[in-house]
């Protein structure tokens, strides 16, 4: 008997076999048509769930993997159209007054994506129609500028330029014909490509762990721990824009820049960074030095680079609060991989893979060396999780 036979007639190894290879890039699928992490997280389980539940119907005359985006692209879509997103918050940072912002941003919800979650999602081969470097398009920036496109014209734009699947497929998946596929991609990059005209001209940031990518974070840690306002501007592009989801706030520009960031250092705030990456960027855990010099988790701030200077930074100052207070107290239908989690309790009897569904949110724990996340199966047993590490 085939996996699929075995699949439908409910065999959760082979359904997860089936799926396993798929579950990294559809994460980053939903990923790029949400803009948030946990969004997508909690996209992707529907999405497993609803093919697990719909197996019987999978007719085959298109791929298993077409067949998931089409789940996938779909439960995004039903997201964006029904759930309201992330709220703006109020500045709340005690004694600091941040000066006059250039604009307020669109995309208070959006959230980094670790590189922990990118292995495997990102060296796939493309549709020969595919018109995007795929580190480009889970830019930070890039992801930013999709957010603002109508969803239809987002899901058309990703599957079509990004994914490269062929407009009959992409009109298969979205239950409409090629003519409106070609329409609503003609006017998805009109759209994109106003978003994305300023950039055009920049010099590409420096490969990814390479000696000039290294210099130049190495340079920014240590002006900004040591809060040298000066040195942190001399590293900057004359445009350089930064942004604080979800505080609306975003200032562009040099001078501005460097005057929010020397309110922060001025109110006595000092920060220590510790590398990691998100969004295939050069990312940093901050931390804040309270009174009694021990050290407080303020966010994540992820930055982009252009040559030998920073033209953008993000600081995103509630990535671990927001994640707390929207797992409290709810029922998890994570599907927790071994692989992937790092099992900080007694080894014995963890299962490969527990099925959906069967675990229970308890508790979470924010300490410095790492987000802990503890877990109840219905038959009682208790497990914790080592949770996004690379985000610390």
């Amino acid at each position: 008997m085939d996996l699929i036979s075995r699949a439908r007639a409910g065999d959760g190894e082979a359904f997860r076999a089936l799926t396993e290879p798929h579950r990294r890039e559809l994460q980053v699928h939903c990923y790029r048509m949400l803009g948030s992490f946990q969004d997508a997280e909690d996209a992707l389980q529907d999405t497993l769930l609803s093919a697990w539940r719909g197996l019987g119907g999978f007719d085959g005359l298109a791929s298993l993997r077409t067949w998931l985006y089409r789940i996938a692209t779909n439960r995004c879509l039903t997201t964006l159209r029904s759930t309201s997103r992330r709220p703006v918050k109020e500045w709340d940072i005690p004694g600091v007054e941040p000066p006059e912002p250039t604009r307020f941003g669109e995309v208070p919800w959006l959230e980094p994506l670790p590189d922990a979650l990118l292995d495997g999602a990102l060296n796939l081969p493309l549709g020969p129609e595919a018109r995007f470097e795929q580190t480009e398009s889970i830019s930070l920036a890039f992801v930013t500028a999709l957010q603002v496109l109508p969803p239809r014209q987002l899901a058309v734009l990703i599957l079509r330029d990004v994914l490269g699947f062929h407009a009959s497929e992409v009109a298969d998946m979205l239950d409409t014909t090629v003519e409106s596929v070609k329409s609503t991609l003609k006017r998805a990059r009109a759209s994109l490509r106003r978003r994305r005209s300023t950039g055009a001209d920049r010099e590409p940031p420096p490969a990814a762990g390479s000696s000039s990518e290294d210099a130049i974070v190495a340079k920014f840690v240590r002006a900004y721990e040591s809060t040298d306002i000066d040195a942190v501007v001399a590293l900057l592009t004359d445009d350089v824009f930064i942004s604080m989801p979800p505080l609306p706030f975003e200032y562009e520009g040099r001078d501005l820049v460097g005057r929010f960031c020397a309110g922060l250092f001025d109110a006595g705030r000092r920060f220590r960074l510790v590398l990691t990456r998100a969004n295939g960027q050069p990312a940093f855990g901050a931390y804040v030095r309270a009174s009694d010099g021990t050290h407080h988790g303020a966010g994540l701030f992820v930055i982009a680079l252009t040559g030998d200077r920073i033209d953008g930074i993000e600081l995103h100052d509630r990535v671990w609060q927001d994640r707390r207070r929207r797992l409290g107290g709810q029922t998890s239908s994570l599907q927790v991989s071994a692989a992937r989690a790092t099992l900080t309790g007694p080894k014995k009897h963890l299962p490969r893979r527990l099925p959906i569904g069967s675990l229970r949110y308890e508790s979470l724990t924010i300490s410095a060396t790492g987000v802990l996340v503890k877990l109840r199966s219905h038959q009682g047993k208790t497990f914790r999780f080592d949770s996004l590490p690379s985000l610390l």
